[in-house]
């Protein structure tokens, strides 16, 4: 009999703005969402820079109307844990490549929003044993891990502060949700519901799973249920903290 997973440690959240930065409309509602949901409830600033629009994710979608109508879906979720400021970078779906246009994208986007926190996806090369990551998630974390410190220095992307961006040294942490590894976790109790109603905005890419489709309630509640069982609470998030600064 396997041993149980390790406890995880109560994530701080003496931080007052935040900043999404996942790969495509949807990362953030696979177990994220309920936790950004108990931060808006808390009174703290949560936007989203969104590196594409997920226009490749829909098989029987064109990409040029698959984008448009998965960043509406994305502002749906986003409104459904109290987010009201959602961007998109523009990046294409499907074939991000890790560089320094990404990084200075997203280095532009903290320096705009100046967030004490970055949140982004798992950028490990799986979610466990047999379940492989893909690139998009992969390129997007590691990204977002680099563009949280160029973001402070004013050597770096120097045309930024022509555009008004000054350097922004004040992100204490990234965190990665999904990640195998995770060290952190905070207690949703009570805010699951709007993490699944997060999750079920985004209506036509779930539809486009047809009869394999996950139920959302229920596999947002199995991840809950895991990550609570290490902090000792009914339902948490769980993630994988790299810290920038002492905390």
């Amino acid at each position: 009999m396997s041993a149980p997973p390790p406890p995880l440690e109560i994530l701080p959240e003496d931080w007052e703005r935040a900043l999404c930065v996942p790969a495509h409309p949807d990362d953030m509602e696979y177990g994220t969402a309920s936790a950004v949901a108990r931060w808006t409830a808390q009174g703290k600033h949560v936007a989203y820079a969104l590196v594409t629009s997920g226009e490749a994710g829909i098989d029987g979608v064109p990409p040029e109307q698959a984008g448009p109508l998965r960043e509406q879906e994305q502002r749906e979720a986003c409104a459904a844990v109290g987010v009201d400021v959602v961007e998109f970078l523009g990046f294409p779906d499907g074939t991000l490549e890790y560089g320094l246009p990404l990084r200075r994208a997203i280095a532009a986007a903290i320096r705009k929003h100046r967030p004490d926190v970055v949140i982004t996806v798992n950028l490990r090369d799986s979610y466990g044993p047999g379940a492989l990551n893909m690139a998009d998630h992969m390129v997007t974390g590691r990204a977002a891990l680099d563009g949280a410190r160029d973001a402070g220095n004013r050597w770096v992307f120097r045309d930024l502060i022509d555009e008004g961006l000054e350097p922004w040294n004040g992100v204490r942490m990234v965190l990665a949700g999904g990640s195998p590894e995770p060290t952190h976790a905070v207690d949703i109790e009570g805010y699951l519901e709007a993490g699944v109603a997060s999750l079920q905005a985004h209506r036509a890419y779930l539809d486009a799973f047809g009869a394999n489709a996950p139920d959302p309630a229920e596999m947002l509640e199995g991840f809950a249920r895991g990550a609570g069982a290490r902090i000792g609470v009914t339902f948490a998030s769980a993630f994988e903290m790299y810290p920038l600064r002492l905390l």
